[in-house]
């Protein structure tokens, strides 16, 4: 059916879905989204989107090409798709526009394609968003961003940056993966009563710049960090997707919650067709003397021996973990055998399905790590297919071009026949390396950004067809650590493994929550120590494990008892996550202070608060004040280690609520929930 996309737009019905607390239905600015609409997809003149085309701007000469338009409405949302045809040299531009019936969000993506017999003139500086607010609210605005992750304690760190008038912020990373080091590709404008919450699609090298032009005027661009190419006739490339969403309050954390709510419900796997069970994992193999590394020296018998070991004391993760070093190696260096994605002969003569069945057998998934972007020299790859890598000069690490058909053919077929044969049922994608000075490399002048572009949609194929391929596939998202979050890649996968600084370090894990969190509900980290202060700092998600059950931590006996209290309190606590986020304490990377959030459900009408004294924290107690919950409501509140049950008002709650842990490091979990 098709109708004018605005119209439907403005018919869409917001429901109050609640009566405590914050109403998300009421944050929904719709008439922010339907101006948004009406200038810039239903005005075909006027897109969200701008490049140079042979030395000019697209505004100078869009409007005069010829356009088609499409709108279909189907599954909650509408889709317009209107396609721009040069008359001249036959260069097709199709702009792909979703609007969504349930949120105030819109997103897009762009794709060039040469319909002509000679390479097109050369297209450069194409920014897939290039938006004006004209009617931006006049005051201060902030933009609300967060770094990316460099495995530091400050991975994913929130950032503040103010955007007063002709204020100008430019921000990306620079080293080919999307949430590497420097920025994390979503963030949050925000005036004092209404605000854009926005994402950019793209699993390389991108960049983006907000800036405030006027009183009332605010600009947004977004796109690949560097574009100049021809296309060769017949020749089709796509640009970086944008989404965004519109809000409306006084409080800015609405903004992010929302967003929250839409990723959960539009950009989060669905294995199965239900919204993703975040794993609780344990490793059956990692260890063992130097030189051993990771799982070089994992075998069929001590996997098989570490699953019995772990049903003997009754420690039910939902599945068990191989990492790096399976597979055909030379060395016991796990990084030496990327490239030869076959199981090592001699520890795993018959693959790894012997594995993979008493896991199945025991009713657990299995997570298997790959590295398919990397080759190292000598491997199968290396040496099999050297015409499908791009090899740096003195650099042993070879990428594997996901541009390149043959290359991404082979990889999926393989891949996806190793997954089903060896019963693997969480594939695990790592990343570990740059791959800008690759596609560099392959670039003539006159194609500057192909290889990039060939090689992201290349991966985005691969992933769609694994998750096409092996029924209830959940892909884990790893690029050492979380360098490729995205708005591409949360809707495939979900990053078990956020960050790869200092491994189960508790005081680092609580600060990633904090900022991560802002704008993803699902994500995961590690634990190898089953006392509560170390475990609930690796709560928020999934929880990937790495006990030492049959020794010692810190020359302390492993605690069966404790480890067990653990995972039924994560089992418990795992819905929450999924909540409203709120942090209640200020951001700091500091051991003397402390740090509490708080997951709040208003659709449930309770949520949950964990409260960490840091090591040197001097106060054995703070305030905290609750967000979400209505005065004139009656709450029942437990402290769930003192086993103590009070009762206050929303109203006596307002001030703050007392906290009190005695010791440090130390740690509290509150629960709450609205008794009327």
């Amino acid at each position: 059916m098709k109708k004018s996309l605005l119209v439907i737009a403005s018919l869409c019905a917001v429901k109050m879905m609640l009566t405590a607390g914050w109403v998300p239905a009421a944050a929904h600015d719709r008439p922010g989204l339907d101006r948004f609409i009406a200038d810039h997809i239903e005005k075909t003149t006027a897109p969200p989107f701008a490049f140079l085309y042979g030395g000019k701007p697209s505004s100078d000469f869009l409007a005069k090409w010829g356009v088609e338009q499409e709108v279909n409405s189907f599954a909650g949302k509408t889709v317009k798709t209107v396609v721009y045809k040069d008359p001249a040299t036959k260069l097709r531009i199709t702009g792909l526009y979703t609007v969504y019936d349930d949120f105030p969000a819109v997103e897009w993506v762009i794709r060039f394609k040469n319909e002509g017999s000679n390479d097109t003139p050369v297209i450069a500086a194409v920014s897939s968003c290039a938006v004006e607010f004209k009617d931006w609210p006049a005051g201060e605005a902030t933009l609300y961003r967060a770094r990316g992750s460099d495995a530091q304690r400050s991975d994913f760190a929130p950032v503040q940056d103010s955007l007063h008038e002709n204020a100008e912020v430019l921000f990306g990373p620079s080293r080919g993966r999307s949430s590497d080091a420097a920025a994390l590709p979503f963030f949050n404008i925000a005036s004092p009563e209404r605000g854009i919450v926005a994402a950019v699609g793209w699993s390389g090298q991108w960049r983006a710049a907000v800036k405030r032009t006027g009183v009332h005027v605010l600009s947004l661009a977004a796109g690949m960090a560097k574009t100049r190419f021809r296309l060769r006739p017949g020749e089709e490339v796509r640009s970086p997707s944008t989404a965004l969403l519109f809000w409306k309050s006084a409080e800015r954390m609405s903004g992010h919650n929302l967003f929250r709510r839409f990723v959960l419900a539009h950009h989060t796997p669905r294995p199965n067709g239900r919204p993703v069970d975040l794993p609780l994992s344990h490793g059956v193999g990692f260890g063992g003397p130097f030189p051993c590394n990771e799982y070089v020296c994992a075998t069929e018998s001590y996997a098989l021996a570490m699953i019995d070991r772990l049903r003997q004391f009754g420690i039910e993760p939902d599945a068990c973990w191989i990492d790096a070093g399976w597979y055909e190696n030379a060395t016991r260096s796990w990084w030496s055998g990327v490239g030869s994605w076959f199981p090592s002969r001699t520890r795993f003569p018959r693959g790894l399905k012997p594995v993979t069945d008493a896991a199945r057998k025991w009713g657990k998934g299995f997570v298997v790590w790959f590295e398919p972007e990397r080759v190292y020299e000598e491997t199968w790859l290396d040496r099999e297919h050297p015409e499908w890598l791009t090899k740096l000069p003195g650099n042993p690490n070879r990428l594997l071009n996901l541009g390149d058909p043959g290359a991404l053919s082979w990889l999926t077929d393989h891949i996806s026949n190793f997954l089903q044969a060896e019963g693997v049922t969480i594939y695990r994608q790592d990343f570990n390396f740059d791959p800008a000075p690759y596609w560099q490399a392959m670039d003539a002048p006159d194609r500057v950004g192909i290889a990039e572009m060939k090689h992201i949609e290349g991966l985005y194929a691969y992933w769609d067809a694994l998750l096409a391929r092996v029924p209830g596939l959940l892909i884990d998202n790893c690029a050492s650590g979380g360098r490729r979050i995205d708005l591409e890649t949360i809707g495939r996968s979900v990053p078990l493994w956020r960050t790869d600084y200092s491994y189960f370090e508790p005081n680092g894990y609580q600060c990633h929550t904090y900022g991560l969190q802002l704008f993803l509900p699902c994500s995961g980290t590690g634990n190898n120590n089953p006392q509560k202060y170390y475990f609930r700092s690796s709560m928020g998600g999934a929880v990937v494990l790495g006990w030492e059950i049959n020794g010692t931590y810190n020359n302390a006996a492993f605690n069966l008892n404790q480890a067990l209290e653990d995972i039924a309190e994560f089992r418990e606590l795992r819905p929450y996550f999924l909540g409203d986020f709120y942090p209640l304490t200020e951001y700091s990377t500091s051991d003397e202070v402390w740090a509490a959030f708080q997951w709040d459900r208003p659709e449930e009408r309770d949520g949950i608060i964990l409260a960490f004294r840091r090591p040197q924290a001097a106060p054995s107690s703070i305030a905290i004040r609750l967000r979400g919950l209505e005065p004139d409501a009656d709450y029942e509140i437990t402290y769930e280690d003192y086993g103590i049950t009070v009762y206050k008002s929303g109203r006596e709650l307002a001030p703050g609520l007392s906290v009190k842990i005695p010791e440090a490091p130390g740690s509290l979990l509150i629960k709450y929930r609205r008794v009327r």
